[in-house]
């Protein structure tokens, strides 16, 4: 399933002692709506005294992308928890959305500190400005005079007629510039 981002918000159960309880809204990433709510009580239990019994919840809501065609660069503050210990990170990635690159962000938790997606709590999310950034990996995409180079072209038959299974000379895939 792919990762979706909801905003939940939350409280403790209003009760005689406490008419208007502190609302909490935390902004997640998870495959469903159910996943969402149940990554909010797992937080707030440990960042907050309140769980699902004492709790309920407001709202919640899918968020979506403003601009969804255009690339952008993405900082990612990750906590995550290893075989050896507690760890902070911050990561880069460009993507179109936030939700790919905290996709991306998963996927190389999983790749490079083996980390599954229970032990990682991601911080913070935010949309860099290109001056920001300081990963090489990203900045190397900065440069306005950057050129993808065709190599090894093989020029297809334009319809299926014209396609021959065997031909006298050998294809020319080295076009110059």
């Amino acid at each position: 399933m792919p990762i979706r981002e909801f905003s939940v918000v939350g409280r403790r159960r209003p009760s005689d002692e406490d008419p208007n309880p502190t609302v909490y809204r935390m902004r997640l990433f998870a495959p469903t709506a159910t996943h969402a709510t149940s990554r909010f009580w797992y937080f707030m239990s440990k960042y907050r005294k309140m769980k699902k019994t004492t709790g309920e919840i407001l709202q919640t809501n899918e968020v979506f992308e403003k601009r969804p065609q255009t690339v952008k660069n993405f900082g990612i503050w990750v906590v995550y928890n290893s075989r050896s210990g507690t760890h902070n990170l911050y990561k880069e990635f460009r993507d179109t959305t936030r939700c790919g690159a905290v996709a991306q962000m998963y996927m190389d938790m999983a790749s490079r500190h083996r980390a599954r997606f229970r032990t990682i709590q991601i911080r913070e999310v935010l949309e860099l400005p290109a001056n920001k950034c300081k990963r090489p990996n990203i900045t190397q995409f900065h440069n306005p005079q950057i050129r993808f180079p065709l190599h090894h072209r093989v020029i297809r038959a334009p319809s299926r007629a014209r396609k021959s299974t065997f031909l006298a000379k050998r294809p020319n895939t080295f076009f110059s510039n």
